[in-house]
């Protein structure tokens, strides 16, 4: 039982690591947004179709309350890469990873509504943590400064993410986390379709290797294995173990982009990633 637990400790881990080259690809990546989380899922739809035949998983929806789940779920990822990677291009990949990682505590503070799990009025301490952390990672709180933007897109991203989250705890109970990847990104590829007509994608020849790394490995195996572990773990404890994905990022950002992080960066980065530990703590002490 302990080394079960162990494996999907690990496989989460790997996750995390995995989904954490998003931030330096989506600064990257030199194409309209829409453009690349379309060919982001219809890559990585290819890949994981082609495993799910290979496994024989039975690709069939159970009913049409499922399917308005599914793509609910789906719509809701699709905003959150959207905003994500605005909040990437806005400001850097530090303000936007770590912005992005109010969701835990957004989690926290939702999943009783959707779960059976009790509120704890200790969450409300930690989001305004949160809210501190990230109103001082950008040097000035004005609209129309480009990290502020971004950080504003990142929290939007973050709620987006957490209800998406929520939504795929459901649905794990009756398909697993490969098939529900594979429905969430095959219903973004007919959504944004029509971005294929209206955006310049001129230059995809040059930009096809980092596409084609952003499909296979953070959502194709990052994104699934994540999706797969919540049959193992809360909502909320997955969150929580996979807030260490922004010091992977900025490690990424630092070393393949030469992104070096501000002061602001670093004491609301490390506001926001206290609560992780704090939390961290006190669901260990449970």
């Amino acid at each position: 039982m302990k080394n079960q637990h162990s494996n999907h400790l690990l496989q989460l881990t790997l996750a995390t690591l995995f989904v954490s080259t998003s931030g330096a690809l989506g600064k990257y990546i030199d194409l309209p947004i829409p453009v690349v989380i379309w060919w982001r899922c219809f890559l990585g739809g290819l890949f994981l179709y082609v495993f799910c035949r290979y496994k024989k998983f039975d690709l069939k929806i159970h009913s049409k309350k499922d399917f308005y789940s599914i793509l609910l779920s789906a719509l809701l990822m699709g905003a959150h890469w959207i905003t994500y990677f605005y909040a990437l291009k806005l400001s850097n990949v530090a303000i936007g990873m770590l912005s992005l990682f109010a969701y835990p505590i957004f989690t926290a503070l939702l999943e009783p509504f959707f779960m059976k799990v009790k509120f704890d009025p200790f969450y409300i301490p930690l989001g305004f943590m949160v809210l501190l952390g990230i109103y001082l990672l950008a040097p000035e709180f004005n609209l129309e400064n480009t990290h502020v933007q971004g950080g504003l897109f990142g929290l939007l991203s973050a709620l987006c993410y957490t209800l998406r989250n929520l939504i795929s705890k459901k649905l794990i109970n009756l398909y697993n986390g490969t098939r529900i990847m594979f429905y969430q990104v095959v219903a973004l590829v007919f959504v944004l379709s029509p971005s294929l007509l209206f955006m310049d994608s001129s230059n995809i020849g040059t930009q096809f290797p980092y596409v084609l790394t952003l499909a296979l490995i953070t959502t194709a195996l990052g994104h699934t294995m994540l999706v797969s572990s919540l049959k193992h773990f809360s909502v909320s404890t997955a969150s929580i173990i996979n807030s260490t994905q922004p010091v992977f990022g900025i490690i990424m950002a630092f070393f393949f982009l030469n992104e070096i992080p501000t002061l602001h960066t670093y004491i609301g980065g490390s506001l926001i990633l206290a609560t992780v530990v704090i939390e961290s703590v006190r669901t260990r002490n449970k």
